[in-house]
């Protein structure tokens, strides 16, 4: 499991914080006893306008007063919770750093395939924009 997220109860008319629970989909915690509980204490219903979830960083910005539930949730529900939580240009930018974490990984093997095929290291960096000394210490790394 990662860190808790929250389910949060706002009443008032705040500016809306985190996410509808519609926005993240279905969570194994909300069958629990505690979350059904939870909302019925608090005579509310999970599709509520007022119920929202927060990721785990969130949880400064949840008002004093606000009531809150912890929800214990696994990493790629948090990172489902953390997406519909974000604005449009986070999430953009997220997409955009998820793809080059991605396209790192692969860096040593491509150099290695295009040192295999042929490829002079100055050619490799011109098109990868590494360092040709870096191209060349990932070469000596085969």
């Amino acid at each position: 499991m990662a860190d808790d997220a929250y389910l949060v109860l706002i009443p008032d008319a705040r500016p809306r914080l985190g996410a509808p629970l519609a926005a993240v989909g279905r969570l194994e915690c909300l069958d629990t006893p505690a979350v059904r509980a939870w909302l019925q204490a608090h005579d509310t219903t999970s599709d509520s306008r007022h119920v929202r979830i927060l990721p785990p960083e969130a949880e400064a910005s949840i008002p004093e007063q606000a009531e809150r539930l912890p929800l214990p949730l696994t990493s790629e529900e948090t990172e489902t919770v953390r997406q519909a939580c974000a604005t449009d240009a986070i999430a953009a930018v997220e997409t955009r750093l998820r793809d080059f974490r991605h396209t790192a990984e692969d860096r040593d093997r491509l150099v290695h395939q295009a040192l295999a095929t042929g490829l002079p290291v100055h050619r490799i960096a011109e098109l990868t924009g590494l360092d040709p000394q870096m191209v060349g210490e990932i070469a000596e790394r085969s």
